[in-house]
């Protein structure tokens, strides 16, 4: 059994948080040019592999329920819970860039949330690789 989650814990960590770091961090470049519909196609995206990305702190948690107070999966836990956050900042300036982008007005634009989904989205993949890190090299087996 205890396979069958870690295989699970793995494979939404590779099919959701891949996907979903790569549509955060190309939202910036379709504000830019100012493609709506491709923007309204990546925050639907996002959306999705963000429910898809609880899969991973699920499976991790039901996998490590024996040992949730070393110090290893708590940071990892900690900093997944702040990247849902910032993926909720992230989520909402798409929807905002949406909403600024599609009103008629040519001089509305969307730089602020342009530089918010590219640091947050940096910040996100940075996170993303310090619980791997912890994940292999804190772990004590």
């Amino acid at each position: 059994m205890t396979d069958l989650l870690l295989w699970l814990h793995i494979g939404f960590a590779i099919f959701a948080l891949g996907p979903l770091t790569a549509v955060t961090m190309s939202t910036p470049r379709f504000i830019r040019a100012r493609d709506l519909n491709v923007l309204r196609y990546l925050h639907r995206t996002t959306r999705i592999y963000a429910i898809a990305a609880i899969g991973v702190f699920v499976f991790g948690l039901i996998l490590g329920r024996g040992s949730l107070g070393a110090p290893y999966l708590s940071a990892s836990m900690t900093l997944f819970i702040v990247a849902a956050v910032l993926l909720v900042i992230v989520d909402r300036d798409q929807i905002t860039a949406i909403r600024v982008l599609s009103d008629e007005n040519p001089d509305g634009n969307a730089k602020a949330q342009t530089g918010r989904i590219a640091a947050l989205s940096g910040i996100v993949a940075l996170i993303w690789l310090v619980i791997l890190a912890l994940m292999v090299w804190g772990s004590p087996s």
